[in-house]
């Protein structure tokens, strides 16, 4: 008893020392930063963005203020990867001290930066700033009226219009930003807390006498302007030979928005509402339907299990129908069981990057405040996971009976990563046609290309030669040697139309929190809410599981025994959901005009259809088999024809059926060596088995097997083995 007490009293120490610990510890690059009144601040310059094109570009790569020597700031591989590129601009000033108009430079535009102003302002490019980790924002109304504060990201590069009494359309571009900085103030010292970063952008034709680079002054930016924008103001054009001033000025405010919640502004959507409540509807209607699916497949197979096993005689098991009959071959290696071992093993890799990222995510580890992190946290937990997916592919690939390891071991580590790096490659092509700052730099591929050969490749092999040492999986009852015919299914029962509809279930799990998916990766909106994400995540799964299991469990039942590829396929037919979801998607949503762009979003979402799921090889294994079963659909009107000329005791008829069929095979026997070797590949074992002659008849005592018996002592396995008992 006092042990016990002890032992919780050390629990309660121990866990209220690491809350203690959280209280100091932060992510790297979300630390806190505290600031004295007068210290520097520099903005610094990100990507300009549009959702017209998805090519982010530099900021420099229009004709804007540069600073002596432009630096590049630390950027992770998530970064490079999402096309930032941050960078020093001519922005300074000073903590809480304001600063009126105040120019930055004067840029005389030729025919090409004029020609790339007017192609950003068409194409509606946002440009993109951060100040203390924090990006810049423009100030909008709700759609719904109320008063609450929402952002949108960066502000546009420019604008169309025209002047009044005339019809022409004009560009104009916004060279003059008003910073408004808010603050969180310690009540007990001077220090301050960056909680905001607001810019309202304006276009200005500044005016000036003699401009001095050193001290530029113009009349409508200078220290006694209180009121910059007036009716009056003319904005300035975009065209060959203007001259445009760059001017800012900033203001400060304080607030009383705490550090911690200065990303709440940032992250409030319009429609949350119907965002949670979609989400909550999502998952009630889910996990309805996952537990009648459970209870249903509890009534049922505790129903047949239990009648299974009342059957004691092998007279009775002979009688069996359904999944009962299948039992011998139930775990019958299926075709191309190597590439279903390669594509276990790779579905293994993906599982345990996702859900590991997942629960860092829900964790907060990953939030957008921590920039690139999610997509460096995917990569690296991708390349690490294929210890774990090696050793998942090698354990099937050894419980089919397969024995080159290192062989499958190559497909699982090259496969699914080559074809991601192939499309991969070509859309980088298309963006580096572009000149777009969304291709990834020749070095990063080359560091990518490294964490795949140096990391993710040796750990398969080290994964694959732990699984392929472990004993093999042992089947639950023995398999046949001759493989049974598979009835003729029903028309719900093809493998297409059942793989098809598999795939609603989960797609529908998924499908609204993929709205919002989509709407953050296209529309560059923040996506925060992984708590919700990965309880979406866990039903996915559960659905899946329920969903293959039913299907599964219809299938045996109409006797056929090909379930292997059926029960991978099911689930993964969601992926096709998906794909036609993101064309939905591109055409109600997204306004792509440039067929490059659209080329980068379907191909983009391929990938992302291809790692959700990889339709390869159904219509061969489907091939593979109706060539296998050739010779019983042949047959089959003909059985049907008897079963109904014998029921009708139409005798007559069913003798003139039986002469004329033993006269067409006999025929054929005589006339085709081809039909006679194919008869005997065929039958001459079950012939065998029988103890029956080469002709069918009954065999006599002593007559010599047609084939050779095994070298092996083991007695030879009749077809109709001993009924295991089931759990």
């Amino acid at each position: 008893m006092n042990r016990s007490s002890g032992g919780v009293l050390l629990f309660t120490i121990f866990f209220f020392f690491l809350i203690s610990l959280t209280e100091s510890f932060y992510l790297p690059g979300v630390a806190p930063r505290d600031f004295q009144r007068g210290d520097p601040l520099q903005v610094k310059v990100n990507k300009l963005s549009s959702t017209k094109t998805q090519l982010p570009y530099e900021y420099y790569y229009l004709n804007y203020c540069k600073p002596k020597h432009v630096t590049n700031s630390a950027e992770n591989l998530g970064e490079v990867l999402r096309g930032d590129r941050i960078e020093n601009s001519v922005y300074t000033f000073h903590m809480r001290e304001e600063l009126p108009c105040q120019a930055g430079c004067r840029v005389k535009l030729d025919a090409g930066t004029a020609k790339k102003f007017k192609e950003k302002i068409d194409d509606e490019y946002r440009v993109n700033m951060i100040l203390d980790n924090l990006p810049v924002a423009v100030l909008r109304q709700r759609r719904d009226g109320s008063q609450s504060t929402t952002y949108e990201h960066g502000f546009r590069v420019g604008f169309k219009g025209n002047y009044a009494g005339s019809k022409e359309e004009k560009y104009f571009i916004n060279n003059h930003l008003s910073f408004r900085v808010m603050y969180h103030k310690d009540l007990e010292t001077d220090y301050a807390r960056i909680v905001g970063f607001e810019v309202t952008p304006n276009s200005i034709k500044h005016e000036y006498k003699d401009w001095d680079e050193k001290n530029p002054q113009l009349t409508t930016c200078n220290q006694n302007t209180k009121n910059i924008i007036q009716g009056s103001t003319v904005p300035q054009e975009v065209d060959t030979d203007k001259e445009v001033v760059f001017t800012y000025d900033v203001t400060f405010k304080e607030s009383d928005i705490k550090w911690a919640s200065r990303w709440d502004t940032y992250l409030l959507m319009n429609d949350d509402q119907i965002h949670w409540f979609s989400i909550i509807n999502s998952l009630m209607i889910v996990l309805f339907l996952s537990g009648m699916v459970a209870m249903i497949m509890m009534r049922t197979l505790y129903r047949d299990i239990a009648n299974y096993n009342q059957l004691d005689t092998q007279d009775e098991a002979q009688e069996e129908t359904g999944w009962k009959l299948v039992h011998g071959d139930v775990f019958r290696a299926p075709e191309y069981s190597g590439l279903l071992s390669v594509y276990v093993g790779t579905g293994v890799q993906l599982f345990g990057m996702t859900l590991v990222t997942m629960i860092f995510a829900s964790l907060g580890f990953l939030s957008p405040s921590n920039r690139g992190g999610l997509m460096t946290a995917m990569v690296l937990l991708w390349v690490f996971m294929g210890l774990f997916g090696g050793y998942a592919s090698a354990r099937i690939y050894k419980m089919f009976k397969g024995t080159e390891w290192k062989k499958n071991t190559l497909k699982t580590s090259f496969l699914f990563p080559g074809v991601l790096f192939a499309i991969f490659f070509v859309l980088n092509a298309l963006i580096w046609g572009e000149k777009s700052s969304g291709a990834v730099p020749f070095g990063t591929m080359i560091a990518l290309v490294c964490l795949w050969f140096g990391i993710s490749v040796p750990l398969v092999f080290v994964g694959s030669y732990l699984g392929f040492k472990k004993p093999a999986i042992e089947d639950p009852v023995k398999t046949n040697k001759i493989p049974r015919q598979v009835p003729e299914q029903a028309w719900y029962m093809q493998p297409v139309f059942s793989i098809l509809i598999g795939g609603i279930l989960p797609f529908g799990a998924v499908f609204i929190e993929l709205f919002f998916i989509l709407t953050s990766i296209w529309l560059n909106q923040f996506y925060y809410i992984f708590g919700f994400l990965f309880i979406v995540f866990v039903i996915l799964i559960i659905t899946c599981a329920e969903i293959t299991v039913v299907l599964c469990y219809f299938q045996l039942c109409s006797e056929d025994y090909h379930w292997w590829w059926r029960a991978y396929l099911t689930a993964g037919s969601s992926a096709l959901y998906l794909f036609l979801y993101s064309i939905f998607y591109f055409f109600t949503k997204l306004e792509i005009t440039k067929p490059v762009s659209g080329i980068l979003y379907f191909g983009y979402m391929l990938i992302a259809s291809y790692a959700f799921f990889v339709l390869t090889a159904l219509g061969e294994l489907r091939n593979k088999k109706e060539e296998g079963n050739t010779c019983y659909y042949q047959n089959r009107s003909l059985l049907n024809d008897a079963r109904r000329l014998a029921a009708n005791k139409d005798v007559t008829t069913l003798k003139e059926l039986s002469t004329s069929e033993v006269d067409k095979f006999m025929a054929e026997w005589n006339s085709s060596k081809a039909f006679r070797e194919d008869y005997e590949k065929r039958l001459l074992q079950s012939v065998d088995m029988r103890q029956l002659s080469k002709d069918g008849r009954m065999g006599n005592p002593g007559e010599k097997p047609l084939i050779a018996p095994e070298p092996t002592p083991a007695a030879v396995e009749t077809e109709i083995v001993a009924k295991p008992k089931a759990k």
